[in-house]
């Protein structure tokens, strides 16, 4: 499964989430992470890195990663806005609630399982 992650604003806040996440054992086991760059707007020259990429593989774990996101975010001075893609599902993490974090978990393992039904 492809998730895209995006940290508003982020004043280097991808980088890190993507070294959190390296760094922890049961994300680092299934998930691969890559920084991308969005397509320019007009009038803006190259491309930002404002989404980090993951792929999920065998034994990836919904909750583990929701927790490793919430746990990173309470690191940050600023507690950002932490957003998760897959295809046109959003998830929104601003304030990360245990009913926040219950749902984003519930939506992720429904999408994972699309994955493996399909």
């Amino acid at each position: 499964m492809r998730l895209e992650v995006h940290v508003e604003p982020d004043a280097g806040g991808l980088r890190s989430l993507q070294s959190w996440l390296r760094s922890d054992p049961d994300v680092r086991r299934s998930v691969t992470t890559e920084m991308r760059g969005s397509v320019p707007q007009p009038g803006e020259m190259g491309t930002a890195l404002d989404v980090l990429q993951l792929v999920t593989g065998n034994g990836w774990s919904a909750a583990s990663f929701v927790l490793a996101l919430v746990a990173w975010r309470q690191t940050r001075p600023q507690r950002p806005r932490v957003e998760i893609r897959r295809g046109d599902t959003a998830i929104v993490l601003t304030d990360c609630s245990p009913e926040e974090i219950e749902r984003a978990t519930r939506v992720l393992d429904a999408a994972a399982d699309e994955d493996r039904d399909a």
